[in-house]
């Protein structure tokens, strides 16, 4: 094992982990509740080389929610133990033969219960359930988590947010009627983010209410208003003359519809969403002053609004960000790249949501479609990672103007105290990426090796009026007084293909496009098949939908 000094909680949790496995005869379930970024991996690796070192359990079984975080285990839990972890996958058959430690991700199990069940059986094990939300009672993972590790000696329960947005109980936990986490105080030890702030291991959140006034042209000369605190009226005529208006005209949806200049093509920098790029290019130029690495995350709810703010990044910035996502194929080598490299911008579509260590990330653009508080936390998450007691940088989470967004910001500032509220100081030296000396806010060059710092160009918004600049937040002009509305002006065939747009069905942008390609050619083969059943089926479906039934026979295929 490497010797590490355990931080005061580490090893606390520690201390009364063991006794609560030695005290039990039968709750063998010990829970850690503590803030993402606060050192979870380590804690539960430590308690497991404990473990087999008063030779108390033979084995580890560890499940993590993918195959990144997976890979992140093996490496800090070797490190910590000095016994080598397996990775093992769906297709793995004879477990028990390969007598090392094991490594898998939740839906991996769901093809190893009887495998991971025989482990169990024949060895002493403890099983360490990371981001234990995943397995609620009802549903396949907590099921097959559940069967597989019944016989298990021992399971270390790890959590970043311990109550499901759905309301749906997790195996092996006991819950409130408020649907929160009710295990017994012995068996369990919480940390919550406010305590890791003060504490230093976690780093401070502002969040940044993206607001934005969207104008949508109605085709028949009339204009919807939209923003995040007016949804308009639509009358019953016109519910019946466009189907999913009511959805298309929602503020979330309008914010994350791309933009494009009238050419339909061209991508539009002074759109919703490049205002929203261009206050985090900001809020990272000025990170990047005192953690010369910093880095910034956009989470987009699908591919194609990925690629659309990928492309609005190169066109503002001229740098193009790493992009991951489940159909890029070197995604995992992405994200491997980008923890090493110094790129400012990395884009994912849930990919890097949760367990994800890029401990260098400062700025995040969230603009997922799953908007419950587990996955906002966990988001948050990725961006609040401390490098030490050095590090008194802030997290900067940039959002649309939202309710269910705003609730969910407050619940997290609700945990921290006054003083991590507070507004930063503004700093006035910045660091040399090259030497680490610490110099004058302007210099243009590093007083001890000579390095030319980067002259980041900040982004401002121009007065229609006078042409002056501004910086981002301002409400007016500063040369002639000009107020500035921040308004957003939308074509109905666009935000209409991000509601639900055909038919009732709420298709998303890549469901769109996948059946935009497909749907034609499906179609024929299905008329020239002759089966009647399935013509019948597919006259009541538009081409759209064909990338729906894709998707979905996908699932059942792999």
């Amino acid at each position: 094992m490497s010797e590490i000094n355990l931080r005061p909680w580490q090893a606390e949790a520690k201390r009364k982990c063991i006794d609560w496995y030695l005290s039990q005869s039968e709750n063998k379930h010990f829970l850690i509740n503590a803030a993402p970024g606060a050192g979870k991996t380590i804690c539960a690796s430590v308690i497991a080389n404990d473990l087999i070192n008063r030779q108390l359990i033979d084995r580890v079984i560890i499940i993590a929610p993918r195959a990144e975080v997976v890979r992140q285990w093996s490496k800090e839990y070797e490190f910590i133990t000095g016994r080598h972890v397996s990775k093992v996958t769906g297709a793995d058959e004879d477990l028990d033969s390969y007598d090392v430690d094991l490594c898998a991700t939740w839906s991996a199990i769901q093809n190893l219960t009887k495998e991971m069940k025989n482990v169990c059986n024949s060895k002493s094990t403890l099983v360490i359930c990371d981001e234990h939300h995943h397995a609620a009672v009802s549903a396949a993972w907590g099921k097959g988590a559940d069967s597989a590790f019944s016989n298990s000696k021992y399971s270390l329960i790890l959590t970043g947010t311990p109550i499901r947005s759905d309301g749906n109980e997790t195996v092996w936990l006991a819950f409130d009627s408020k649907g929160k986490i009710d295990h017994p105080d012995d068996g369990t030890y919480t940390l919550s983010y406010g305590k890791s702030v003060d504490l230093g291991y976690c780093r401070p959140v502002t969040f940044h209410r993206h607001e934005g006034n969207f104008e949508v042209s109605l085709g028949d000369g009339s204009i919807a208003k939209v923003s995040g605190a007016k949804t308009p009226k639509i009358s019953t005529n016109l519910k019946k003359r466009i189907r999913g208006i009511q959805a298309a005209l929602d503020f979330y949806k309008l914010a994350c519809t791309p933009q494009f200049l009238d050419d339909g093509v061209s991508i539009n920098t002074e759109s919703y969403q490049g205002s929203m790029i261009k206050w985090g290019v900001n809020k990272l130029n000025e990170t990047r002053k005192t953690v010369p690495n910093a880095g910034g995350l956009i989470i987009a709810p699908n591919i194609a609004v990925a690629e659309y703010m990928c492309s609005l990044i190169e066109e503002i910035e001229g740098e193009k960000p790493a992009l991951v996502h489940s159909q890029v194929s070197n995604a995992d080598s992405q994200l491997s790249a980008f923890r090493r490299n110094t790129k400012r911008w990395l884009v994912s579509v849930a990919m890097v949501s949760e367990g994800v260590d890029i401990k260098r990330l400062r700025v995040l653009i969230y603009l997922p479609n799953a908007q419950t508080e587990l996955f906002f936390r966990q988001a948050i998450g990725r961006v609040v990672r401390s490098l030490g007691q050095e590090d008194d940088s802030r997290a900067y989470v940039i959002m649309p103007a939202q309710k269910s967004f705003d609730n969910f910001a407050r619940s997290v500032e609700q945990e921290m105290s006054a003083s991590a509220l507070k507004k930063e100081a503004k700093k006035l030296t910045k660091i040399c990426p090259v030497c680490d000396a610490h110099c004058h806010i302007n210099a243009i060059e590093c007083h001890d090796c000579g390095h030319e710092f980067n002259q980041e160009k900040n982004q401002y918004k121009h007065c229609h009026v006078c042409d002056a600049e501004n910086e981002l937040d301002a409400e007016e002009c500063i040369e002639c007084g000009e107020k500035f509305k921040n308004d957003f002006c939308i074509d109905l065939k666009d935000s209409l293909r991000a509601g639900a747009i055909v038919r009732g069905m709420d298709l998303d942008e890549e469901e769109v496009l996948t059946g935009e390609r497909l749907g034609p050619s499906l179609r024929a083969d299905i008329l020239s098949s002759g089966d009647e059943a399935l013509i019948k089926l597919m006259s009541k479906l538009p081409d759209e939908a064909a990338g729906r039934l894709a998707k979905i026979i996908s699932r059942h295929s792999d």
